[in-house]
């Protein structure tokens, strides 16, 4: 004898029952609903940070047969910023490469001047390292940061090329600004 099999039949009907049942009477509506009938609206924009000025020729000094050669930037940062809202960034041209900010590098503890006036910016050789030699052309960049927003200007370029050995022939010439 089996004394479960009439509940097993019984749950067996129920369940089935069940389903029907909630599904063709479904629960009314409770507080847990949300619905609001105003709207907001917004706008955003976009900041426009000025790039800074080349304000002289940049010059390629090969120092003493390629040792202590380095690149001389004059350059001006846009009104109202300063030296301590810039930075240097390099790529190698031709090789499609990004601008990155020069590792290793200062521009405040490489850089002579005021805003006013204007800024004399030296970069080593040293620190291009392999970026810069055997007729490979660099490009150096300097770029203005809004300290609020961390928006980045237009870069204000160089091109420089150290030459073939120790210094002989390197050069250095303002690139036209980025459009």
């Amino acid at each position: 004898m089996r004394p479960f099999t009439g509940i097993r039949v019984g749950l067996a009907l129920a369940v089935p029952l069940a389903v029907v049942l909630a599904a063709s009477s479904p629960p009314s509506a409770t507080e847990a609903g949300w619905q609001r009938d105003a709207y907001g609206a917004g706008t955003f924009g976009t900041i426009t940070i000025p790039a800074p000025t080349l304000n002289g020729t940049c010059t390629y000094n090969p120092g003493i047969a390629g040792i202590g050669a380095y690149v001389r930037i004059f350059w001006k940062p846009p009104s109202g910023y300063t030296l301590a809202n810039s930075e240097m960034q390099a790529s190698t041209s031709g090789l499609g490469s990004l601008l990155a900010p020069l590792t290793g590098f200062s521009i405040t503890s490489n850089t002579t001047g005021s805003a006013a006036a204007g800024y004399v910016t030296d970069v080593p050789v040293n620190l291009l390292g392999g970026l810069l030699g055997l007729g490979t052309e660099l490009q150096l960049a300097i770029v203005v940061r809004d300290p609020v927003n961390l928006w980045v200007s237009k870069p204000a370029s160089v091109a420089t090329n150290a030459g073939l050995i120790a210094g002989l022939g390197g050069s250095c010439r303002n690139l036209p600004p980025a459009a």
